[in-house]
């Protein structure tokens, strides 16, 4: 009887693939009644498939199956391990409601169906600006330039001999919750937040690398970074983050080589800093005394004030949260006990304190925080919650290390204006109604 009172209650995942042609230019004219209802009806047809128990016990239990009784595949069956195919629905997906210009394309991680801090590397999410490329690493060079004493290019080889670390940091895009800004409610926590991702990366040092190169550090107080895609793309990172020591050229990523995708051979990896700064493809570092001005910095990513003008250089991913279960596009299909999780991120430290809602931010619960808690790394959060079949919102606030406290939308809002694209930290809201779907809403 204690069993039977205190078990979980049934969550029906978000059935991601439910967005047809209709419902991708719902999200892109932003007609946020019609992705409710779209919503809705997709939480009913996941909502159908969930099995039921038989009075006198079920058979796959009971009985032996056939995996139990017959062998199994051989090692060689499979040299690179692969996920299940019953997983195979956990996917990076594209955005329907943004803009495919040639190569240049988003996919977003299904932060919804992961555990833990560590983002599988196949699930890492992407963003390229003329399409990933694949490069020999026999055949790619690093040159080391501009205020160094001696410029030097570097081989793979040469770079994998000399003293490496490995960390464990999030990356987050810029325009990570951008389509927030502009009020459309895109259905789950993959397109809100799945622009994110966090793993452990292996390379060495950049300030070792400068200092090999005799680097003049007092004047050259900027680094120029340049990829070796077709885009060409080059940002400037101010050397006191280099001085840091957080800043890394790295090969490794969870512990095998990098992906394609995500930079192989080389990338730089800027801890805390918007995503477009952790240049892939990595081919050259110049060392100057002025921002560089590149056209990725002056053109782009830059954030619409109110009064019209634009912040540059705004490239620290201020604390932001994020719940990942219960959220859009799930249903709760019984009353009773759920553990409500989610994720937490600073660009300047380390996570200090998440609080969680159930009733919009009139009250607040402190959650528990899962170790490791990491600087500059994603925190696993958690709350137990009995839900009573009413309707909830619910919300999470991220406090950080420094003691910035995550602000609302309104907040924000109040400060930035209405036309940014970048940057939004604003709290999450999910709206679970009596019939248990979860949707998104701004309050």
């Amino acid at each position: 009887m204690m069993f039977a009172e205190s078990r979980p209650g049934r969550l029906v995942r978000a059935p991601e693939n439910f967005l047809d042609a209709e419902a991708i230019r719902a999200v892109q004219s932003g007609r946020r009644d019609f992705l409710r209802s779209a919503l809705a009806g997709a939480a009913a047809v996941g909502a159908g498939t969930a099995g039921a128990q038989s009075a006198d016990g079920e058979k796959v239990i009971l009985e032996p199956q056939p995996h139990a009784t017959s062998l199994g595949k051989p090692v060689a069956a499979s040299p690179y391990g692969m996920p299940s195919k019953y997983e195979s629905n956990l996917a990076r997906r594209e955005s329907p409601g943004l803009t495919r210009v040639s190569a240049a394309s988003v996919s977003f991680s299904p932060l919804q169906g992961m555990f833990g801090i560590i983002t599988a590397s196949g699930l890492h999410f992407e963003r390229h600006h003329q399409g990933f490329v694949e490069i020999d690493p026999a055949e790619h060079r690093l040159m080391v330039m501009g205020m160094v004493r001696a410029p030097k290019v570097y081989t793979m080889e040469a770079l994998m001999r000399l003293p490496s670390v490995s960390r464990m940091h999030f990356i987050e895009c810029g325009a990570n919750t951008g389509m927030e800004w502009g009020n459309v409610a895109v259905p789950t926590v993959q397109y809100t937040h799945g622009m994110l991702s966090c793993s452990e990366f292996t390379g060495v040092r950049l300030k070792d690398v400068l200092a090999h190169c005799g680097a003049d550090i007092r004047r050259g107080r900027f680094v120029l970074a340049e990829g070796g895609d077709g885009s060409g793309m080059t940002r400037t990172i101010p050397m006191e983050l280099v001085e840091s020591g957080e800043v890394m050229l790295a090969w490794g990523m969870n512990g095998e080589m990098l992906r394609p995708e995500n930079g192989y051979p080389l990338r730089l990896v800027v801890p805390g800093v918007q995503g477009v700064s952790w240049v892939k493809w990595l081919r050259r570092i110049e060392v100057g005394d002025q921002p560089f001005g590149a056209k990725d910095e002056v053109l782009h990513y830059t954030d619409l004030m109110p009064d019209g003008t634009h912040r540059q250089y705004t490239s620290i991913q201020e604390a932001k949260s994020v719940i990942t279960s219960p959220s859009g596009g799930q249903r709760l299909t019984a009353t009773g006990y759920y553990t409500i999780t989610g994720l937490a991120w600073s660009g300047r430290g380390k996570v200090a304190r998440v609080d969680v809602s159930v009733d919009g931010g009139r009250n607040w619960k402190t959650a528990t925080l899962q170790t490791p808690i990491l600087s500059k790394c994603l925190t696993r959060f958690t709350l137990p919650w009995v839900w009573n079949g009413g309707e909830a919102l619910l919300a999470s606030r991220v406090t950080d290390s420094t003691g910035y406290v995550q602000p609302t939308m309104r907040q924000l809002r109040a400060v930035r204006g209405t036309r940014s694209i970048y940057h939004n930290n604003a709290i999450q809201n999910w709206q679970v109604a009596k019939s248990g779907e979860v949707s998104n809403v701004q309050l």
